[in-house]
Parts: structure tokens; C-alpha cells; sequence
């Protein structure tokens, strides 16, 4: 028996109001194990990458899922077993990139420059997220059996 690889819908259209947001440049939404379900970059910018590429949000995906779970191990060590992460934050010198839970099994993503308000983003993810939260989670994927 052989499994089947489903098409996921792209959910970019949701994040519209999050790059809306000034200062915000770009917003993903990944599954636990790293699959781009959907970006947005905001309009009108500029710089080395003013726009993300499926390739770019494919790989900020798989960065946030591996953030992801270095934080929960983190998290795990420090606090004990069954410690959840519910937001990470990495501040560059270019910005800030912030990353929240997003449903079962799925995660947000969101860049910023320098200027923006980082309390905000935060604030306005986490509404977000409570919103349509259930439009954002990712189901596990059935296993695949090996021939029997």
C-alpha cells in the first residue's frame, strides 16, 4: 500500500492583515514539521528581499520549525517534560522576527524591520490566531506503510 501526498491549500490570504501592519515585511504560516502552508509579504518594499519567494517561505518555514523545536527542548530542559513554547522571538540587526503557535499542529511566523512595534505585531498575531485559528492548523499526515 502506498500513501497518498494531498495538495494543501495556500493560506497567504489570511496573513493580508498582519503585513498591513507597519513595519511588518513578511508572514508565513508552517506546519509543526516545516511545510509552507502560506506567506504574504507586505506591499511596496524594498531591499534585499522585498518580496518571499514560495522557495524563501518554504525555507523560513523550515527554520521556524526547527526553532521550534530547539525552543521546546529548551523549554523542556529548563522547566521539565511537557513545557510548551507559545512564542519565540529573534532580534537582528535588520529586525525582528517573531514566531507563535497557530493551531494544532501549525505555527506564524512574522518579520519585521527595525521601526516596528514589536508589542503590536504580537498583539495583532495572537488576534490573528484566535480569529482563525482553527483555518491555520495542520492535521498529521497518515503514515506510510511499507509494502507487506
Amino acid at each position: 500500500m502506498t500513501g497518498t501526498i494531498t495538495r494543501l491549500p495556500d493560506l497567504g490570504w489570511m496573513l493580508r492583515p498582519l503585513t498591513e501592519i507597519p513595519g511588518v515585511r513578511h508572514a508565513v504560516v508552517v506546519s509543526e514539521d516545516g511545510l509552507r502552508l502560506g506567506h504574504a509579504s507586505a506591499e511596496r518594499l524594498t531591499g534585499p528581499v522585498a518580496a518571499l519567494s514560495v522557495g524563501e517561505a518554504e525555507s523560513l518555514a523550515a527554520a521556524c520549525a526547527a526553532m521550534n523545536m530547539t525552543a521546546r527542548s529548551t523549554a523542556s530542559l529548563v522547566y521539565g517534560s511537557g513545557a510548551g513554547v507559545r512564542q519565540l522571538m529573534l532580534e537582528s540587526e535588520h529586525g525582528f522576527v517573531l514566531f507563535t503557535h497557530a493551531g494544532v499542529g501549525a505555527h506564524l511566523g512574522v518579520a519585521t524591520g527595525p521601526d516596528a512595534d514589536v508589542g503590536l505585531v504580537a498583539q495583532q498575531m495572537q488576534l490573528l490566531v484566535a480569529r482563525i485559528g482553527a483555518h491555520l492548523g495542520s492535521r498529521p499526515r497518515d503514515p506510510v506503510t511499507g509494502p507487506s
